[in-house]
């Protein structure tokens, strides 16, 4: 039997997530909520979502549509809310990304979790993508466990909108994706970080627009993070460009196209002799498709998916501990 899913946000990820839930044989949209009861009505009318409960109020949905669980597309100030209120009634969740929109917020999501003893699940997408896996898996077997590791993300991005006003565009909207993912590529966990931020004079951001990170992380690593905003032209991949540097060699992903490496084999005169080597690249369901099927399958297996909230803190704290760094000028410590 089909699980039957209560759908909260009708922006435009809330509709790509509906269209998520239709593609998926095992689920279907039993309440579709929004604020605005015509944005919704609109939504469900044009993605052909029928005989969903069309509401404004998340409660009068969790109390008649007998749903399974609750996917919260809204925006990070609604999230605690709406993840708490789900939670409470004994549903579990999955959410869209950033976890909250502060760490406060996001210790209440995970402290309900654990009251409920629900999953809760944070939609961390990029991780679905079988380029990373692969450079995760060749960073392990090249390098061992790495001590460097480099992230650059440099895109000139003109959104408008919300972002152009934000005081910090690049870290707080999407620097959560980069340093995610720089937790998932080596087993590590940020202790400190010191950070700078800055806004070049070309800039089309009210906020600053540039980032430079150094993260002391877990097991002796060190990862930077550097990113851009505002770069016009030679952009990066969203993925980002990396390197990631052990006692076995280096690995290197731009992002776009198979990670490869070089891996040591012996002694050399001034430089080690090395081997080159291409990682594979596995095939997996990519972005919110990959979050769903990991999401069920953690429902039915009870396994802790990517994601599960109490991992997912330690990325957003990762964040808002560079944000702090960046404002009072001083190296934080992250948690």
């Amino acid at each position: 039997m089909a699980k039957r899913a209560i759908l909260v946000g009708a922006g435009g990820m809330g509709r790509a997530w509906a269209r998520n839930l239709l593609k998926h044989p095992d689920t279907e949209i039993a309440a579709w909520v929004d604020l605005s009861e015509e944005t919704v009505r609109k939504a469900a009318d044009e993605e052909e979502v029928a005989g969903a409960l069309i509401a404004t109020d998340l409660g009068k949905a969790l109390a008649e549509a007998n749903g399974d669980f609750v996917v919260d597309v809204t925006v990070p100030e609604a999230h605690r809310e709406v993840t708490v209120q789900s939670l409470e009634a004994g549903l579990p969740v999955l959410g869209e990304k950033p976890m909250a929109a502060s760490m406060d917020d996001a210790r209440a999501m995970v402290a309900a979790a654990e009251a409920a003893g629900r999953l809760y699940m944070v939609s961390q997408s990029r991780r679905y993508d079988g380029r990373l896996t692969g450079y995760r898996d060749l960073i392990r077997d090249v390098c061992g466990a790495p001590e460097i590791l480099n992230s650059d993300f440099y895109i000139g991005a003109h959104f408008g909108g919300f972002r152009d006003a934000m005081p910090s565009p690049l870290l707080l909207d999407m620097a959560i994706h980069t340093v995610d993912a720089a937790r998932y590529l080596t087993g590590a966990d940020a202790v400190t970080v010191y950070c700078e931020e800055f806004n070049p004079s070309w800039s089309w951001y009210a906020g600053n627009a540039c980032t430079v990170a150094l993260y002391e992380m877990t097991g002796g690593l060190r990862y930077t993070y550097r990113g851009s905003w505002c770069a016009e032209g030679m952009h990066t991949s969203w993925e980002s460009e990396w390197r990631a540097v052990g006692r076995g060699g280096t690995a290197c992903w731009d992002g776009h196209r198979a990670p490869r490496a070089e891996k040591v084999t012996g002694p050399g005169g001034f430089h080690s002799i090395t081997k080159a080597i291409e990682g594979d690249v596995p095939t997996v369901a990519g972005g919110i498709e990959g979050s769903l099927i990991e999401f069920l399958r953690a429902l039915e297996t009870g396994a802790t998916p990517n994601g599960e909230c109490h991992d997912n803190i330690k990325s957003l704290a990762m964040v808002f501990a560079a944000y702090e760094s960046a404002t009072t000028g001083r190296r934080v410590t992250v948690g």
